[in-house]
């Protein structure tokens, strides 16, 4: 099985993947939930790991017990946040200055980039908050937010608003929703439909973004 055969199977099976981990780890496994949600907001280069459906996943095993929900929510908040900040760092850091050709430049590609930028010229400061319900923008954001030199404290004040809502809600759905018999028993399903919603806003703004920039090369 290849590295993307197996993120793939991790995000649709997730459930039965995070068992694992906790029979396998324990109270680890806290450790191993921060580090995945940290990786996932704060390298730009893995905007392809789980994020809505591992909390949603992981509330519906808090409910069974498997998951303390009190410390679920504290280590989530703490690892989307510090991740953000990490992000918007690197932004500031090495800003748009990526060779284009290099490794890196290719997975930060021009494509990605400019969905982000479009969204954040559109919505503002208010974007780290939306972002936060999007896969890839919710990587991506940060990294505009650094590279446009946002202010550090208006960036960390929707850093923080964004977290709260995000966590608390993927994690409270999953807590009072994620056991219930027709969930439960359609879970990869019920995961499947979570991402397809929650990409659905970067597809659009892609696809506009596309379309303005056909009707300017026409003019």
């Amino acid at each position: 099985m290849t590295i993307i055969q197996s993120i793939i199977s991790f995000i649709i099976h997730i459930d039965t993947h995070l068992v694992e981990i906790i029979q396998m780890f324990g109270g680890w496994s806290y450790g191993i939930l921060f580090a995945i949600v940290f990786v996932e907001t704060g390298l730009v280069i893995f905007p392809f790991l789980p994020g809505d459906s591992l909390l949603f996943a992981s509330g519906a095993l808090a409910a069974m017990g498997s998951f303390d929900l009190k410390w679920l929510l504290i280590i989530f908040l703490a690892a989307s946040i510090i991740g953000d900040s990490v992000n918007y760092e690197i932004g500031k850091l090495i800003g748009t200055s990526i060779p284009k050709n290099s490794w890196l430049g290719k997975v930060i590609s021009e494509e990605r980039i400019a969905v982000a930028t479009a969204f954040f010229d559109k919505h503002g400061g208010k974007t780290i908050v939306f972002a936060r319900f999007m896969p890839f923008i919710r990587t991506f954001a940060p990294f505009i937010a650094g590279a446009s030199r946002m202010r550090y404290r208006q960036f960390l004040m929707y850093n923080v608003i964004g977290a709260v809502l995000w966590v608390f809600l993927f994690v409270i759905i999953g807590f009072f929703f994620g056991n219930i018999p027709f969930v439960s028993e359609n879970f990869s399903v019920v995961i499947l439909a979570i991402i397809f919603i929650s990409i659905l806003p970067a597809v659009v703004g892609w696809l506009k973004t596309s379309l303005q920039e056909k009707k300017k090369e026409r003019k």
